[in-house]
């Protein structure tokens, strides 16, 4: 399970109702978890990092308007509120598959192999054949031994 991830997620919450709370410094250090996490492509990066005050003169306006301030940060809920739903999916799917690792796998089979070779075993990937990585193997040992060496070194060596 993901008990640290979620730790310091739930910490992070709690660092919301701060009353010195600065958000840009929250920010930074929410982002480093999420990043640590799920990667730097996340939408959940997207959304802390699209946190921000309103300081339009309309934003003002309304504020006055209302004759007082909002009982409770808008920025802060929107916050809190995207790191709850953060937290409910660790607790519910755990932690996301390092996709990554398989990214890299590809690229390096692209480089090396033919276009035909490598549509070969994507289709087989894919496919619910029980036999798939049998017939995978039988494609990759159609390559010459400094072919599959190659691919071995880079695959450690990346």
């Amino acid at each position: 399970m993901a008990e640290k991830e979620i730790a310091l997620l739930k910490e992070q919450i709690t660092r919301l109702d701060e009353k010195n709370f600065d958000l840009e410094a929250w920010k930074n250090h929410t982002l480093i978890f999420l990043e640590r996490i799920f990667g730097k492509d996340s939408s959940k990066i997207k959304m802390i990092k699209d946190l921000h005050y309103d300081y339009s003169s309309w934003s003002l306006r309304d504020t006055a308007a209302a004759g007082k301030t909002k009982d409770k940060d808008p920025v802060r809920m929107q916050a809190d509120e995207i790191l709850r739903a953060t937290v409910a999916e660790l607790e519910s799917l755990g932690l996301p598959e390092n996709k990554k690792e398989q990214e890299k796998v590809w690229e390096l089979l692209q480089d090396e192999l033919t276009g035909k070779q490598v549509k070969e075993i994507e289709a087989l990937q894919k496919s619910e054949d029980p036999e798939k990585t049998e017939k995978i193997a039988i494609i990759l040992e159609k390559l010459e031994k400094e072919n599959l060496a190659l691919i071995i070194a880079k695959l450690l060596t990346t």
